[in-house]
């Protein structure tokens, strides 16, 4: 029944359906095994999109499935990140950055930019393709996996270098969680200067508030506030890669064995919708809905959590489209890269703190 159904495009909706409830259960699976940790653990080490991505790279690892699956998963990969992308923009307030003065908001703009650059020229120089040490270089730089997966449908990544950039950085991220507090205790750094520093170096909000709560509520509280200014950089950074993306398009990577160049985006003149992706348009939009009030309050917090749950399952999409020997094979550089511009981020990160002379 499903496969007479794909054959008819006439019916899209019929045809996503095999591949989305494929993304939907190994999600749900994803969901589960963070529940069972929390039950076992006190907390998730590894979060639901972490899982989601191990999860479908052990499916496709174990099967492979049939091209009537393939326009559900391709739809979740892409679409649904690029709308959980715009959800994103609901979680960002004018107000709240402003209020922490202009010399902090430069100052992480541009320990963004700089560290943006270094990573990536660290990618270079280990002999990553462009686009792995981009997506690795924007992970680092913003917001890990939620800046991979934004940026990687503008530059036109394919689903190894993203699932192979996330994964790294994902288990990195915990890592640093981990790591944070003993070094501010180390360099006895006070709540606020604890609380800017894991802004600036974690990965997710939820992180943030994790490897800051040692630093009591002075720390979490600058944490969150760094943080959501770091990922308001996502939406200028993608802007000016997709400004970009042509050249890097028409560029060649060394290319994986399983992929060719017809697999990659075409090179050319890229039309206006292109060069200003919708979803950036989406997200700069929600920022600024959410900064004059028009989003009512009771809809942030759904909000939120839709694009936790369209992120999850774009998740599992990348995780089942993987060829799990591809990124084994990236495995060693991409590590060292990312580790090499972790702690690059980190000594530019104490460097602001001490330039701004936080107490």
């Amino acid at each position: 029944m499903t496969q007479s159904l794909s054959r008819h495009p006439s019916l899209p909706g019929s045809t996503l359906l095999p591949g989305l409830a494929l993304c939907l259960t190994v999600t749900g699976g994803a969901f589960v095994l963070q529940r069972i940790e929390e039950a076992v653990f006190g907390r998730a080490w590894l979060e639901a999109l972490v899982l989601a991505i191990l999860i479908g790279t052990a499916v496709r690892t174990a099967w492979t499935p049939d091209k009537r699956w393939f326009p559900g998963i391709s739809f979740s990969a892409k679409f649904l990140l690029e709308l959980a992308v715009v959800l994103l923009g609901a979680s960002v307030s004018a107000a709240t950055i402003l209020a922490a003065g202009p010399g902090l908001l430069i100052g992480i703009a541009g320990v963004v930019c700089v560290a943006i650059a270094s990573s990536y020229l660290i990618g270079r120089m280990l002999r990553l393709p462009k686009r792995m040490a981009l997506l690795v270089a924007c992970g680092n730089s913003i917001c890990g996996n939620s800046a991979i997966a934004a940026v990687a449908p503008v530059i036109g990544a394919d689903g190894d270098d993203v699932a192979a950039s996330i994964g790294f950085t994902a288990v990195l991220g915990v890592v640093v969680v981990l790591s944070l507090p003993l070094l501010a205790f180390g360099l006895h750094l006070s709540g606020h200067q604890f609380g800017a520093l894991a802004g600036l170096t974690v990965y997710a909000v939820p992180q943030v508030i994790a490897a800051a709560a040692p630093g009591g509520a002075t720390a979490v509280q600058m944490g969150t506030l760094v943080k959501l200014v770091r990922v308001l950089m996502l939406g200028p950074v993608c802007l000016i890669l997709s400004l970009i993306a042509s050249k890097l398009r028409e560029e060649t990577d060394e290319l994986p064995p399983h992929v060719t160049t017809g697999e990659r985006p075409a090179a050319g003149r890229p039309a206006l919708h292109h060069l200003v992706p919708w979803f950036i348009v989406g997200f700069l939009a929600l920022v600024g809905l959410r900064s004059f009030g028009l989003i009512p309050h009771a809809a942030l917090a759904p909000a939120n959590e839709a694009a936790t749950l369209l992120t999850v399952v774009s998740m599992a999409a990348l995780g089942l489209g993987v060829d799990v020997r591809t990124v084994a094979h990236a495995g060693g550089r991409v590590t060292a890269a990312v580790v090499l511009s972790l702690l690059v981020l980190g000594a530019i990160s104490l460097g602001l703190i001490h330039l701004l002379g936080l107490a």
